[in-house]
């Protein structure tokens, strides 16, 4: 690699070819598309995205392995198939990336530590992508990836997440596949197709606030946490116009009532 790897930026470097495969294959990668990749680092990944002939943006905050990945790529660097940034992906401005919304993908291993600021910066903005996929921990994707069907429990994450886009579980990803290897296994997610269209007749804002309210002290009943900010009146009107149970908890409604339970409550905010 040339360098070791740094704690502080959370770095465990893809050492295998078949992963990258994997990520590529969920995103669903066509020649000619534009791809961003956060945290390069060797650039594994960013040559099995390179071979399948997409144009990168890779964004990397760590000066040696922009350094590594100058001299590895310098000929699709010169050719335009790359474009490499030294940026600190915390401090992103996508209008300085010439990408559009809804005009590219995202694939990337990620530090686990900015999971969550990751999923919100390219599901909220404006310039979203249309496809993300994501290499986490494998915790983080089964709890973003709930199936009520299952029987399994909603959480502020998995809704936010779902708000925007259908996401899927793609495949774990064991320690091995690294260098170092982290303490747990990881996995990949999919997020397809990433829209705003839930919030065409939504105040985005209001939803959040919404949804932060309903988990506001969790073992406590939704109707009890939304009484902070809305009368028990107007909620047992909205609670009896869906068909909820009043004892029913913010953990049991999936995405589509969350939303249903907005529009409904949107008269009283």
């Amino acid at each position: 690699m040339g360098f070791e790897h740094k704690k502080s930026l959370g770095q465990h470097f893809l050492t295998s070819d078949v992963v990258p495969k994997w990520m590529c294959d969920a995103a669903n990668l066509q020649v000619g598309e534009i791809v961003l990749e956060v945290g390069p680092g060797t650039g594994v990944l960013t040559r099995e995205i390179l071979n399948r002939g997409a144009r990168v943006i890779a964004l990397e905050a760590d000066t040696r392995a922009l350094a590594v990945l100058q001299d590895t790529f310098a000929d699709e660097i010169a050719s335009g198939a790359l474009s490499l940034h030294h940026s600190d992906v915390r401090k992103l401005d996508f209008s300085t990336l010439g990408v559009v919304g809804g005009q590219y993908k995202v694939v990337a291993n990620i530090p686990y530590y900015l999971s969550g600021h990751l999923f919100r910066s390219f599901l909220e903005t404006n310039y979203q992508p249309t496809t993300l996929v994501f290499l986490v921990q494998r915790e983080v994707a089964k709890r973003i990836t709930t199936e009520r069907t299952r029987g399994e429990k909603e959480s502020i994450l998995s809704l936010s997440v779902k708000a925007y886009g259908t996401p899927t579980y793609i495949r774990t990803v064991t320690k091995g596949h690294f260098n170092p290897p982290p303490q747990i296994d990881s996995a990949i997610i999919c997020i397809t197709p990433i829209t705003k269209e839930a919030f065409t007749d939504i105040d985005e804002a209001f939803f959040f606030e919404l949804l932060h309210l309903g988990f506001g002290q969790k073992r406590k009943q939704l109707l009890g946490n939304l009484s902070n900010r809305f009368t028990k009146e107007q909620l047992l009107h909205s609670f009896s116009t869906l068909n909820l149970d009043p004892t029913v908890r913010a953990e049991d409604l999936d995405i589509t009532m969350w939303l249903k339970l907005c529009r409904a409550l949107t008269v009283h905010s």
